[in-house]
């Protein structure tokens, strides 16, 4: 994951496009370098998150940066637009040759702290077919952390995943409550058994725990671990890049069958 700085126009921004764009351009080198799988590019430091909502210059700048990267890099790439921009998402990903977004509340409504959050999969998958950009998949958070799912507690997570799954979701991704939390391993598996999709680990991942969830999940996405500190405002720490990614690549020599 990378965490571009704040953007022109959102509260903390501080910066040009071109310096955004010279920090995400580093992390990137670091990651490839170190050997990850992917790279997700987030607008992160764009606190108080707009509500489904991306205003023009949040989109200009991460297509611009996106567009940038995507040059540096054969690595599948996607991107999410807080919050929960997901229409605004699959425009950027179409223009700067992405290969998937990753979207918040796709099924069932939910109260993010953002606000309200209505369901978006029937026009997002129109909005997928007008534009011409099916090849780009759309990765979805269940249950998706900083929210509150008061008004759907009678709908368990596994539910959830094979609502998502109907409705056409490409993916799954499963988290903790908050950011840096890991999920609940029995919400994990339920959702592992109940659908046919891949399955991602949305936040929590560490080197304590990383082993015990390798065999749980198809993959895992990684952000404030790789930090200094674990801190998502810090800088990467390339050093526990590489641990990670060894990690990883030991315990894929012990499970052949794992991709």
């Amino acid at each position: 994951m990378i965490h571009l700085q704040a953007l022109p126009g959102s509260p903390l921004s501080k910066l040009r496009i071109a310096q955004i764009y010279d920090k995400a351009a580093f992390e990137l080198e670091v990651y490839q370098k170190s050997g990850v799988s992917g790279i997700i590019i987030e607008n992160m430091h764009d606190v108080p998150y707009q509500n489904r909502v991306c205003d023009a210059a949040t989109l200009a700048g991460m297509t611009s940066i996106c567009t940038l990267l995507r040059l540096q890099t054969d690595l599948p790439m996607g991107i999410q637009i807080l919050a929960g921009a997901n229409k605004e998402a699959l425009a950027a990903a179409l223009a700067a040759n992405l290969n998937f977004i990753r979207a918040e509340g796709f099924v069932f409504a939910h109260l993010a702290d953002e606000g309200p959050m209505n369901a978006d999969a029937p026009e997002l998958l129109r909005y997928r077919k007008n534009i011409g950009a099916e090849h780009i998949k759309i990765f979805t958070d269940i249950k998706k952390k900083h929210a509150s799912h008061a008004i759907t507690a009678d709908v368990s997570i596994e539910d959830t995943a094979k609502a998502a799954e109907f409705f056409l979701s490409d993916g799954l991704i499963v988290t903790g409550k908050s950011t840096g939390m890991q999920p609940e391993t029995d919400e994990l598996k339920k959702v592992k058994t109940s659908v046919k999709l891949p399955v991602w680990i949305g936040s929590g991942m560490t080197d304590a725990n990383f082993e015990s969830f390798f065999h749980l999940a198809d993959g895992f996405i990684v952000g404030s671990w790789f930090k200094v500190n674990g801190d998502w405002k810090r800088n990467v720490d390339e050093d526990k890049v590489k641990y990670l990614v060894t990690l990883r690549n030991i315990l894929m020599e012990n499970n052949p069958l794992k991709e």
